[in-house]
């Protein structure tokens, strides 16, 4: 998928949708995710006499997940093309999910011609109205002189400071204009300069902290991920022997093996890792934003604590948590900066010896069924039988939780998940993206059963591509974490969370020229997932779990971190 073509001598006069391909080939785009339609016909009419690869999803939402994947794991904007009106709004969820998830996306929408926008023309939909509450930024062609600069500047905006999704929306008459292009160009937002460096006083005043703290905490985010900078977390952590909490979107950017790593925080984080953050008198926050679902009560979070934060984001900076030393800047060079002027580590020998009581007294845990897979279980079997190198792929729910607990990430770039929208069908199209940006690993798709059936219209993807993703569905025959809230909070209620017909899925991904497997007991599932999870072809395997297993431990809405229910104790 990532051959390259011979570029050809540019011609003097380009259409509209020849300066688009020319200027994505600019931008060193190998991949476009897409659905073709009326008014982006122009756009594929030049894509097919000046290829860049593309994949064709089955749906616009496939598409953009799967650029979700392929911008995680390769670090790459993602690339996504659709049509006007409803292809347009069949991306909306993707591009919310990748604004709260903080992916590098670039998304062209095609658009009615200029003279009849407003008019509730043939497939019209005001795409920069819809999208400018979740976008970073969008854009509407006018002219077609501005289309070269435009491109640019959506690249340039998705990609630095905090990464996130820019739309462009382009009539459909531009596309046929033709003109002189002008790629000679030099982005210029004066409105727009993103704070990288770290101001070096706060630096210095966040080492004092630490020098000076007795029960000291980071928590680690996906900003580490964004900026590369697990290396110089690593190196900041050792060199002053500091406990680590992970948000579940920055699992990997510390090693989940490490002896300083207490795992997890937030509503289903670990013991250890909850009540380090709440008895802590110094947290240091590097790339996350203190979302409701890590922080629990805000009254109960850190309450003893000064709050050092580093964000290349200015605007999370005292947004939900009250910040005594704020640090603007890019993960890795603020990390870099630290590492550079420590001089001192914390004495916190009775600190560390508490959390690891903490860990050794209420570890993660879970009952085996005798009958069914425990899907606790099952997770643990992944991880042995990919000797924890996969990437791993998720859809939202009780497997999202169970995935994020059991499977431990030691690597970077190995966890692809929705985090702050939580969206159902993520995972298997975010698998596809995966696959794409690194073709050489092991991609395993964690997904639920409903949300399986989201999205698995893209498993035409995998025999057309010849993508060896594996399916493993956590199949409990219910919207998992739906139930259980049903049964903790509303009396056992069940209202349409029990799934009362569901399909073959072995024989729905053999439609698909899929090899499938059903598994209903631990031993076959341990031998079927030894016998296949490193194998280079697509297989999907539909494991059988427990239906009224819980996702534990949790913290109830309006509690605090220290308040934890189904603790092993």
């Amino acid at each position: 998928m990532h051959t390259k073509v011979e570029a050809e001598p540019l011609k003097e006069e380009m259409s509209g949708a020849e300066i688009f391909i020319q200027a994505l080939k600019n931008e060193k785009v190998e991949l476009l995710f897409g659905y073709p339609g009326g008014a982006v016909l122009p756009i594929y009419d030049a894509l097919y006499k000046m290829p860049i690869k593309h994949v064709l999803a089955r749906h616009e939402q496939g598409a953009i997940h799967a650029a979700e994947g392929y911008a995680r794991v390769s670090g790459k904007p993602g690339v996504v093309i659709a049509t006007s009106g409803p292809g347009a709004t069949n991306l909306v969820t993707g591009i919310t999910d990748a604004m709260m998830d903080s992916l590098p996306l670039v998304i062209f929408t095609g658009q009615v011609a200029r003279g009849v926008i407003g008019t509730d023309a043939f497939q019209e939909a005001d795409v920069v109205g819809i999208t400018m509450p979740i976008t970073k930024h969008n854009f509407q062609v006018r002219q077609i002189s501005d289309l070269p600069r435009i491109v640019k500047e959506a690249f340039y905006i998705a990609t630095t400071g905090r990464p996130g999704p820019v739309l462009v929306d382009i009539p459909k008459d531009i596309s046929a204009e033709v003109m002189s292009p002008n790629f000679e160009l030099e982005v210029d937002l004066p409105g727009y300069q993103p704070t990288l460096s770290p101001n070096v006083l706060q630096i210095k005043r966040l080492l004092e902290a630490v020098k000076n703290a007795k029960r000291p905490v980071v928590l680690a985010g996906a900003g580490v991920l964004h900026a590369k900078a697990s290396e110089q977390l690593l190196a900041f952590v050792e060199q002053n022997n500091l406990p680590v909490v992970n948000t579940l979107l920055g699992l990997g950017t510390f090693p989940a093996e490490h002896p300083l790593n207490l795992g997890m925080g937030g509503m289903h984080g670990t013991y250890a890792a909850n009540m380090a953050m709440y008895e802590c008198d110094l947290l240091i926050s590097i790339g996350a934003r203190f979302d409701d679902r890590l922080t629990g009560n805000l009254k109960h979070f850190a309450p003893k604590a000064t709050v050092a934060h580093i964000d290349v984001d200015p605007a999370e900076i005292g947004k939900n948590v009250t910040t005594q030393i704020p640090i603007v800047a890019d993960a890795k060079e603020a990390l870099t900066k630290l590492n550079e002027e420590c001089d001192a580590k914390p004495n916190i020998s009775e600190w560390l010896a508490h959390l690891t009581t903490y860990k050794e007294q209420y570890p993660l845990w879970y009952n085996n069924c005798e009958k069914e897979i425990s899907p606790q279980h099952l997770i643990e079997l992944v991880h042995e039988c990919t000797a924890g190198n996969a990437i791993v792929t998720t859809d939202v729910g009780q497997h999202q939780m169970w995935a994020a607990q059991y499977y431990r990430f030691n690597a970077p770039n190995r966890w692809v998940t929705s985090g702050g929208l939580g969206t159902m069908g993520f995972g298997f199209p975010a698998a596809i993206g995966a696959q794409l940006a690194d073709r050489e690993a092991n991609v395993v798709a964690l997904v639920g059963d409903g949300g399986f059936q989201m999205t698995l219209q893209e498993m035409s993807l995998l025999t057309e591509l010849d993508l060896p993703v594996k399916i493993v569905i956590v199949n409990n025959n219910a919207l998992g974490m739906v139930r259980q809230w049903q049964e903790t909070f509303y009396e056992q209620r069940y209202s349409q969370s029990i799934m009362q017909h569901q399909p073959d899925f072995v024989k729905l991904a053999e439609s698909y020229g899929i090899r499938g497997i059903q598994v209903t007991s631990e031993e076959q599932a341990k031998e079927v997932l030894q016998e296949t999870l490193n194998k280079r072809e697509p297989i999907l395997i539909d494991c059988r779990v427990s239906r009224m297993e819980n996702v534990y431990p949790m913290i109830a809405p309006g509690k605090g971190l220290h308040e934890m229910i189904g603790v092993k104790r």
